[in-house]
């Protein structure tokens, strides 16, 4: 399904305490109909933006335009991460329909203005915060709605709100822990969670997205229409072929989850961690686990150890499901485990079982804070482990003046096998792994935790080569594409040819 946005000519040119780091459907225009014009520089001349060019982009939008000066501004333009706090966009608008989308593009088409994308604002290296860009802002399209087994949630949508609609009706989808990480870039990245090796990644979920493209054209993209651009969507990373503004998800009946905890000392990290990653990942698809080796000044008395564990069987089948890596591990010191609903579930691991839904973020009248942080990635495709650079760098974060620095390891594997290599653009089907290299800091300059993070992925190369996750993106990667597409990579850089062949979308690390 098209419709079709009229412009003037095209310009060629984000647990368990530690880190963590839609346009309605009766506002589309009908299938392959012109709607109505929505340039709102018509008449003016093209070149860099005046005031006057400003005021009439703000006045063909339903949406709202924020520019310095505006009392909203300097709310509006914070991301998730304080470290991109000196960003200054040239403005942020924030979107109520695919048309607002559309209009953003042929507004910044016509002057010659750059387009940064933002969801839920968790972009790592800071692309969201769009500094000297035009911010298309989708968090206000976050309307969920359910009909049957079918959810449809707009691209603004948290994790949070995401949760609360679909598993106050006893549905679910897999997604991540992070409350306020947005659906889409979540999605369009592939979707790591705590539910993955049961159902797959949050992108295995997903039968259709509505999507503007570069040239204004709302299109449907699914198995039967776009089917190029539905792949490459679905686990490509977002912001490189057009912005969805809509999700439709197939739910499954959410289950009743018995979580663990359990916990070592920091000395027995070199057995659980290889231990870990032979065992875990080739589990029962039911059982799902993040294994943390965390220092720095949260944990003054030294390193600590700990895993967070899922598992949707039976609660009393766990203690089986576990004992492949138990086994072989010295036995944990703490080992602490409770059942509880879906939903609460998911509340519990966004920190957000004592606070109602609607104060879950860190925006005005929210009750989370924000913190400054650095990361980076590896995808793990062999149990083997580098133990002593392993050890050298948790190490290193004490002292170091990070809050909270170390490695999390996400374990795949299960329902995430069930598709083919090719059949999404997501590149590590049969890894082993996700890693995520974090380091928070309390204020100043990020150098030091950029550095430690760089730092041990570099040290750990060795042992888990140079593949990465697109959602984790680091702007230090070189051979990028490869590092996080694998053998997919040039399927998608054919998709740009065909989606964005005059190269409107300008992110960094595109295809």
């Amino acid at each position: 399904m098209v419709a079709h946005v009229a412009r003037r000519a095209l310009l060629a040119g984000g647990l368990g305490g530690a880190l963590v780091a839609c346009a309605p459907q009766d506002a589309r225009p009908p299938a392959d109909s012109p709607a109505p014009s929505v340039s709102p520089s018509r008449g003016s001349s093209s070149g860099p933006p005046t005031s006057a060019d400003w005021k009439r982009l703000a006045a063909h939008v339903d949406g709202t335009l924020a520019r310095p000066g505006s009392a909203t501004y300097h709310t509006v333009r914070l991301t998730q991460n304080p470290r991109y706090d000196g960003a200054r966009p040239l403005a942020v608008l924030s979107v109520a329909s695919a048309k607002d989308v559309a209009t953003a593009f042929s507004f910044a088409q016509d002057h010659g203005v750059r387009v940064a994308i933002r969801s839920g604002g968790h972009s790592y290296p800071g692309w969201s915060a769009g500094d000297g860009a035009l911010v298309v802002d989708v968090r206000p399209l976050d309307k969920v709605s359910l009909a049957g087994t079918t959810a449809t949630v707009g691209a603004g949508a948290s994790l949070v709100q995401v949760y609360d609609v679909l598993g106050s009706r006893g549905r679910g989808v897999p997604g991540g822990s992070c409350p306020t990480v947005g659906i889409a870039g979540l999605t369009q990245g592939g979707g790591v969670g705590v539910l993955t090796r049961a159902y797959g990644l949050t992108c295995d979920s997903v039968t259709a997205m509505e999507v503007v493209l570069a040239d204004g054209k709302v299109v449907t993209a699914s198995a039967d229409h776009e089917p190029d651009l539905f792949w490459a969507l679905r686990g490509g990373g977002g912001g490189h072929l057009g912005v969805v503004t809509s999700f439709t998800f197939t739910t499954f009946a959410a289950p009743a989850i018995t979580r663990a905890y359990l916990a070592w000392p920091y000395s027995a990290a070199t057995q659980v961690v290889p231990q870990f990653l032979r065992t875990v990942p080739r589990s029962d698809r039911r059982l799902w686990a993040t294994l943390k080796v965390l220092g720095g000044q949260t944990h003054p008395s030294g390193p600590s150890l700990f895993m967070s564990a899922t598992w949707t069987g039976p609660s009393s089948a766990m203690s089986a499901a576990l004992q492949p890596f138990l086994s072989q591990v010295p036995s944990p010191t703490t080992d602490s485990r409770s059942t509880a609903s879906y939903l609460d579930t998911m509340l519990t691991y966004a920190g957000c079982s004592s606070i109602p839904v609607g104060r879950c973020h860190t925006g005005p009248g929210g009750s989370l804070d924000r913190q400054a942080f650095a990361a980076t990635s590896h995808i793990v495709n062999s149990p083997d482990v580098d133990t002593s650079a392993l050890d050298a760098h948790v190490n290193a974060a004490q002292g170091s003046g990070l809050t909270e620095a170390g490695l999390s390891i996400d374990a795949l594997g299960g329902a995430v096998n069930d598709i083919g290599g090719g059949d999404t653009a997501f590149g590590h089907r049969g890894a082993l792994a996700t890693v995520q290299y974090t380091a928070t800091y309390d204020a100043g300059p990020a150098t030091a935790a950029t550095t430690y993070v760089r730092r041990f992925r570099s040290a750990m190369a060795g042992a888990w080569g140079t593949g990465a996750y697109v959602n984790y993106a680091d702007a230090s990667l070189s051979d990028y594409q490869q590092a996080y597409f694998g053998s997919n990579a040039g399927r998608l850089a054919h998709a740009r040819t065909t989606y964005d062949p005059h190269g409107f979308f300008t992110q960094p690390q595109d295809y």
